[in-house]
C-alpha cells in the first residue's frame, strides 16, 4: 500500500474524531469529562466498549497466535484463546450482578473510593496506584503495536524516527479527548468500533474470496483445519482448559470490573439497570468478535501454507506482514490499517481519560479545588499521562521479545492481582484490617508470584503457570489481608 494513501486515510479519520470532539465537548466541565453527566445510553456504551476491549493487540495478536507455538508448548495455540473468552463471559456476568450494584449504590466517580470507605486511606491509595501502573503499561503496550505498524507502513517512507511517530500518535489522542473526556469518548468509540468490525468481517470475506471459498466452504475449511481446536486437556500446557477458562473469569473481573477505564463507561449510564444491560449484551458480542478474529487467523495461516509464504518468527508480525506487504489484495491492507487504527485508538483514548480521572480524583483531592482550577489541573494531568505512555512505549520497544497480547496478560497477572485481593476481601469478609500494612501486602504478593513463576518447573514437577498467576496473586493478597485483620465493625458507609 502507498504510504501517502495510508497517511491521507489517517488524517481524514482523525479529522472526523476531532469534529465529534468539538460537537460533544462544548461543556468541558469535570462532570462531563469524568461521568458524561450520567446521560449515556446503554446500547451506545455497549457498542463502543467492543472497540475499547478489543484494541490493536487483539486485532493483531489473536490472529497471529492461531498458528504460533510458544517456547515449550506442544503444537500451535490454535483456537485455545476462545477458552479464555468463554471465561470472560462468566466474569462479565459477575461484574453485572456484584460490582455494578456496589458502584451505583455508592455513587462513585472513581471505583477505588470504595477501598477508602471499606478499609481506609492506604488501601484507597494502594488500589489507585496499582490501577495507574496496570493501565499505563497496558495502554502503552496496546499502542506500541499500532505504532510499529504505522512506522513500517507510513513513517519509514519519510524517514521519521520512531519516537516522533509515537509522540504524534499520542498527541492526536490527546487532541480529541482533553476537553470532553468520557462524554466525547462514548461517541468516538462507537465510530471506531464500527470501523473495527467492518475491517474484521470484510478481511475475512476478501481473504476467503482470494482462496476461492464460498461461505459454506469457508466454515468447513476452518472447522477441518489443524488450527481450529478449541479445548485442550493437558494440564502441563499453558493452554490447558481450566487454566484458560478460570483465568478468563478473573481477567474479565479485574481488567473490566476493577478497572477505572471500562467501569467509567458503565458509570456514565443513566442507572444501574441500563449499565447491567450494557454488560450482558457486551459479553455476547465480545465472544462472537473474538471467534471471528480466530477464524481470520486460521485463514491467514492456511493461505500462507497454500502459497508457500515464510512465516515470521514473531506471531505479532504475521498479520501485518500479510496485509501490507503485498501478499494479499490491496483492499485487505487498507482494511487492516483501518481496523488497527480504530481498535487501538478506541482503547487508548478511553485509557488516557481513565488515567486522568484516577490521578485527579484519587490523588489530587479535586473536592478541595475551585471549579476553574480543577479544570486547568485536569488538562495538565491529561498531558502528563500522555507523556508517561510515550516513555513506556519507547522502553518496551527496546526490550520486547514476546507476543504483545501475552505480555499484556502477564503484566495484568502481577499488577491487577492485588486489586483482585483487595476487592475480594472487602466484598466477602466483614473483618477490619490494619490499613497501614496494606501497601506492603500488595507489593509483596507480586514479588512472591514472580519467584513462584520463575521456579515453578523445578518446584512443581514441570508445571508451568499461565494466566492463572492472576488468581494466585489475588489469593496471596487476600491471605495477607486476613493476617493483618481482626474482627470489628466495618468502616464502609453507603453515602
Amino acid at each position: 500500500m502507498s504510504p501517502i494513501l495510508i497517511a491521507v486515510f489517517i488524517a481524514v479519520y482523525f479529522a472526523v474524531l476531532i469534529l465529534i470532539s468539538l460537537r460533544t465537548s462544548k461543556n468541558d466541565g469535570n462532570d462531563a469529562f469524568f461521568t458524561g453527566n450520567k446521560k449515556s445510553a446503554w446500547y451506545v456504551v455497549a457498542f463502543g466498549m467492543i472497540g475499547t476491549s478489543i484494541s490493536g493487540v487483539t486485532f493483531i495478536s489473536v490472529a497471529g497466535e492461531v498458528g504460533f507455538a510458544g517456547v515449550g508448548e506442544h503444537g500451535f495455540r490454535q483456537f485455545s484463546y476462545l477458552q479464555m473468552v468463554l471465561g470472560y463471559v462468566v466474569g462479565y456476568f459477575i461484574i453485572a450482578r456484584v460490582l455494578l450494584p456496589l458502584y451505583y449504590n455508592m455513587n462513585l466517580t472513581s471505583i477505588y473510593t470504595y477501598l477508602e470507605k471499606r478499609f481506609g486511606f492506604w488501601a484507597y491509595k494502594t488500589g489507585a496506584f496499582f490501577f495507574l501502573v496496570s493501565r499505563s503499561i497496558g495502554s502503552a503496550l496496546r499502542l506500541f503495536i499500532v505504532a510499529n505498524v504505522l512506522q513500517i507502513a507510513v513513517f519509514d517512507y519519510w524517514g521519521i524516527p520512531y519516537a516522533v511517530t509515537v509522540s504524534v500518535t499520542i498527541f492526536l489522542v490527546w487532541l480529541y479527548t482533553f476537553k470532553g473526556g468520557i462524554k466525547t469518548i462514548i461517541w468516538t468509540d462507537t465510530l471506531q468500533t464500527f470501523f473495527l468490525l467492518l475491517a474484521m468481517v470484510m478481511s475475512v470475506f476478501v481473504l476467503a474470496s482470494h482462496m476461492n471459498l464460498g461461505l459454506k466452504d469457508l466454515v468447513v475449511s476452518i472447522r477441518d483445519s489443524k488450527y481450529s481446536q478449541v479445548f485442550f486437556w493437558n494440564i502441563d500446557e499453558k493452554k490447558y482448559f481450566f487454566k484458560q477458562f478460570i483465568s478468563g473469569i478473573f481477567i474479565a473481573i479485574v481488567m473490566t470490573g476493577l478497572d477505572q477505564d471500562l467501569m467509567q463507561k458503565n458509570l456514565s449510564c443513566k442507572n444501574l439497570k441500563e449499565a447491567q444491560k450494557n454488560m450482558y449484551s457486551f459479553s455476547i458480542i465480545i465472544l462472537l468478535v473474538n471467534l471471528v478474529f480466530l477464524c481470520l487467523g486460521s485463514l491467514l495461516y492456511m493461505y500462507a501454507a497454500q502459497k508457500g509464504i515464510q512465516i515470521p518468527a514473531k506471531s505479532d508480525d504475521f498479520y501485518p506482514m500479510m496485509a501490507i506487504k503485498g501478499y494479499l489484495h490491496p483492499l485487505v491492507g487498507f482494511l487492516f490499517i483501518m481496523g488497527l487504527v480504530a481498535a487501538t485508538y478506541a482503547s487508548t483514548d478511553s485509557a488516557l481519560t481513565a488515567l486522568t480521572t484516577s490521578v485527579c480524583v484519587d490523588f489530587l483531592d479535586f473536592d478541595t479545588q475551585t471549579p476553574k482550577n480543577s479544570v486547568q489541573i485536569r488538562k495538565w494531568v491529561h498531558l502528563l499521562m500522555s507523556a508517561v505512555i510515550i516513555v513506556i512505549i519507547l522502553i518496551f520497544r527496546a526490550i520486547n521479545d514476546d507476543s504483545v497480547i501475552r505480555t499484556v496478560f502477564t503484566v495484568a497477572g502481577y499488577t491487577y492481582g492485588p486489586l483482585l485481593g483487595l476487592f475480594s476481601f472487602g466484598l466477602f469478609s466483614k473483618r477490619k484490617v490494619m490499613d497501614k500494612w496494606i501497601p506492603y501486602i500488595c507489593l509483596l504478593s507480586p514479588v512472591i508470584c514472580f519467584l513462584l513463576n520463575t521456579y515453578s518447573a523445578v518446584l512443581l514437577n514441570g508445571y508451568k503457570f499461565g494466566f492463572e498467576m492472576l488468581l494466585i496473586n489475588g489469593f496471596l493478597t487476600y491471605l495477607g489481608m486476613l493476617l493483618i485483620s481482626r474482627k470489628g465493625s466495618l468502616i464502609l458507609q453507603h453515602e
